[in-house]
């Protein structure tokens, strides 16, 4: 649904060039649920507004449900625009519209005649969950009915792609959960492709399909998140289950495991029959689009047939000490 090869962005401040996106490829299946993670100055706000092209490329293409995006001249590239919808982290609301006036205005730019525009805003006001809240205003909203109003505009024209700008970061952690699950009831009810990008690994871990961590304008891990888990020195599985430093454990050898799949914790209950060990810490937890555990173990004996049993049986181990 999304391809992008080769991207390429570089401004120029005070004086000197800034690569804020640097050779960034970028593959976002139909249906997808994919995060960009990064810290402020990463290059994940310019990266997604070159997908949908507010900012021009300087090298790279952008292919959007087969169009070639950075080929087109600007008429059709409006055109193109109706079909990728995008959510911001402030929520770019008009004050002086009602909810129903905002979501309106999406459709009264693509020429939606007044009937239609009319069944279409009664019909994404229930979808977003804003019943009765049809002629409030801005100012008479709570931050998560703002985003509501958000995702209902960018979902007027129907499209199939949408882009989420750090959507929840201005949300608390109840509101934020609250938009999370209806993005993914969103995907899951109207096929919707997402891109998202995010500071939060929380915001990965409870929808995300795929994620690619970012830094200096560039992709330093990406994938399908079950597949990045069983990485060794993952930075997304570290991020996902963090496990506190452990400098010791006399007479144990330590290691970390990671599974994934519906029997994640099938690799430790197999150990456990055969081994003996301690955890000393970790969880099993459901992500949006699989269940996955991840372990710190203290090993005693021969450790070496304990971590070839786990491997055997699909777990990525790592020895710590």
């Amino acid at each position: 649904m999304i391809e992008i090869t080769g991207l390429r962005k570089t401004y120029r401040s005070r004086g000197r060039e800034v690569r804020a996106v640097d050779g960034v490829d970028l593959t976002v299946g139909e249906g997808d649920v994919f995060g960009v993670l990064g810290q402020s100055g990463a290059g994940k706000s310019t990266l997604l507004r070159c997908v949908n092209m507010l900012e021009r490329p300087d090298e790279g293409r952008i292919t959007v449900g087969g169009v070639d995006l950075t080929s087109l001249n600007r008429k059709r590239l409006r055109l193109a625009r109706h079909g990728i919808g995008m959510i911001h982290q402030h929520f770019a609301l008009l004050s002086s519209r009602t909810v129903a006036g905002n979501i309106a205005f999406a459709l009264e730019v693509t020429g939606e005649p007044r009937a239609a525009r009319k069944a279409r805003v009664s019909e994404l006001i229930d979808l977003v969950g804003l019943s009765g809240r049809e002629d409030a205003y801005p100012s008479q909203l709570s931050g998560g009915q703002k985003q509501r109003v958000g995702i209902a505009r960018a979902l007027a024209a129907r499209p199939k792609v949408l882009l989420s700008d750090e959507a929840t970061s201005a949300l608390d952690p109840e509101t934020t959960d609250s938009i999370l699950r209806l993005l993914l009831d969103l995907n899951q009810r109207l096929g919707l492709t997402i891109l998202l990008i995010t500071h939060e690994m929380g915001v990965v871990k409870k929808i995300c399909h795929s994620a690619a961590v970012m830094r200096d304008g560039k992709f330093v891990e990406s994938g399908p998140v079950a597949d990045l888990l069983h990485h060794q020195g993952s930075e997304l599985a570290h991020g996902l289950f963090p496990l506190a430093a452990r400098s010791s454990e006399p007479g144990a050898t330590l290691i970390d495991v990671t599974a994934s799949g519906e029997d994640a914790d099938a690799p430790l209950t197999g150990l456990a029959r055969r081994f003996d060990f301690r955890i000393l810490e970790g969880s099993v937890e459901t992500l949006a689009a699989t269940r996955a555990g991840r372990w710190r173990l203290a090993l005693t004996g021969d450790a070496a047939p304990q971590i070839e049993f786990l491997r055997s049986h699909g777990a990525q181990v790592e020895v710590v000490a």
